[in-house]
């Protein structure tokens, strides 16, 4: 199978008018994740099994990476997707990259939502600007 017919990798970035510490507390606890993303159980440790309460019903998730205050990786869900937060620190100010990778064929459908991959991913993609955007608020504010 070729690659072009892979749904591709949904990035979004933000400038966040803060220091990486300060951006790092609201990405990595779940407090913090709940005040711009959604409620969880999140705790920050490679191998914790935590739950997303999404529109669709809990979303089993696990930490597969952290580098503190670098990068987050989790798994999200049942369909091989992982959602990293990378945080690259540029003195008073934070970089912060989503990236949701893991996507599966263009046809293929997403089981939960009953619609194909290029067409959630194309949702997902406008709400994953607005919940960066949501971090961002929530951090300077």
């Amino acid at each position: 199978m070729s690659n072009q017919k892979k749904v591709k990798d949904i990035e979004q970035k933000v400038i966040i008018e803060a220091p990486i510490q300060k951006v790092w507390d609201k990405v990595a606890n779940a407090e913090g994740i709940a005040s711009w993303f959604m409620p969880n159980d999140f705790q920050p440790e490679v191998g914790h099994e935590f739950h997303i309460q999404s529109p669709f019903g809990p979303s089993p998730c696990k930490v597969l990476e952290l580098d503190v205050p670098n990068r987050l990786s989790f798994s999200w869900d049942k369909d091989g997707w992982i959602v990293s937060f990378i945080l690259k620190d540029l003195g008073g100010k934070t970089e912060f990259t989503l990236i949701h990778g893991g996507w599966k064929e263009v046809d293929a459908v997403v089981p939960k939502a009953g619609e194909q991959a290029s067409v959630i991913r194309d949702r997902m993609n406008q709400g994953w600007v607005g919940i960066t955007e949501k971090l961002k608020k929530v951090v300077e504010s």
